[in-house]
């Protein structure tokens, strides 16, 4: 009997402003036996990330007060978490977008609404990943 590899439990931060998205994420990723955290803002975002030490980051870029752009660059910064994944989640998905995200840190660019089965692969396959280039 063939067996698939489990993956391993991982702490995945959502930061959407929009809190009924960023809660179903979470549920869904939690779902499939990861931990998980959800703020609706940049400032929110930053300071459960320096509580929860998440491993992933889910993060919307075009949120009031503090867009993703700025959350991931200063995610990078807190103590123990440059070398989280981050992910973009937003609707856009232009040139000009696709540049921001890989020079504000970003390592994924993903468009909404994104298939739920990509973003659990995103989480499940981290090992593969570890190390990947930003951007992709």
């Amino acid at each position: 009997m063939d067996s698939q590899p489990v993956p391993s439990r991982r702490r995945v931060l959502v930061v959407d402003d929009n809190a009924d998205a960023a809660t179903l994420l979470a549920m869904f990723i939690g779902f499939h036996g990861h931990d998980t955290a959800v703020a609706n803002s940049g400032s929110e975002g930053l300071a459960l990330a320096a509580a929860f030490a998440p491993e992933v980051v889910i993060l919307d870029l075009g949120m009031p007060q503090m867009s993703g752009y700025e959350v991931a660059v200063a995610l990078r910064e807190l103590p123990g978490l440059s070398d989280i994944y981050i992910a973009a989640l937003t609707g856009w998905n232009d040139a000009q977008t696709k540049a921001r995200v890989v020079a504000s840190g970003f390592n994924r660019h993903l468009v909404k609404p994104a298939d739920v089965g990509v973003v659990l692969d995103l989480v499940d396959g981290l090992e593969e990943a570890a190390g990947g280039r930003r951007g992709t």
